[in-house]
């Protein structure tokens, strides 16, 4: 039976993962948003990073095609402005009236909940909870370093290993 513990830990903590993103996906698609919507109008009102373009992307580990899509969509629908930032190609990303109206009806709400969430936590939890997750995060980084240089499974002949399987760093 202990052979089968890591196996078991490592399906509970995958499933872990995908119930949290799962939770957040069902939360923007019943707001209307799209994932990558969300979550920028998320980090906005966090105030985690400046509200430029290039730091929204390395915040939600999502390339500059995505969130430009995300960003336009968002600027067509009058919910923010793109403005010029420190240098010609930076983006400064600026909410609109109609976008913090949003925010306040949708991720505001969502982020107060989260904290309470957290907040629910003893702080020694809230300690223990992030620093294990750093912990566990740094050591699969490790044992995942030269995966995306290993030949993709699917092209036995060479091929389709370009992409990779791990986001750039």
């Amino acid at each position: 039976m202990k052979e089968n513990r890591p196996k078991n830990r490592m399906w509970e903590y995958g499933d872990i993962l995908k119930e949290y993103d799962n939770i957040f996906r069902g939360i923007a698609r019943g707001m209307g948003l799209s994932e990558c919507s969300f979550w920028v109008l998320y980090t906005l009102r966090t105030d985690i990073v400046e509200p430029v373009q290039s730091e929204i992307c390395a915040c939600l580990y999502e390339s500059k095609q995505t969130v430009n899509s995300a960003l336009k969509k968002m600027e067509a629908e009058g919910l923010l402005e793109l403005t010029s930032g420190k240098d010609r190609r930076s983006k400064r990303i600026l909410l609109t009236a109609a976008g913090i109206s949003l925010c306040e009806r949708t991720v505001d709400r969502v982020i107060e909940r989260e904290r309470r969430a957290l907040e629910d936590l003893t702080e020694e939890e809230q300690d223990q909870f992030l620093a294990l997750f750093r912990k566990f995060n740094g050591l699969l980084k490790a044992h995942m370093a030269g995966v995306s240089e290993m030949q993709d499974a699917r092209h036995p002949a060479g091929g389709g290993t370009e992409r990779g399987f791990l986001p750039a760093p």
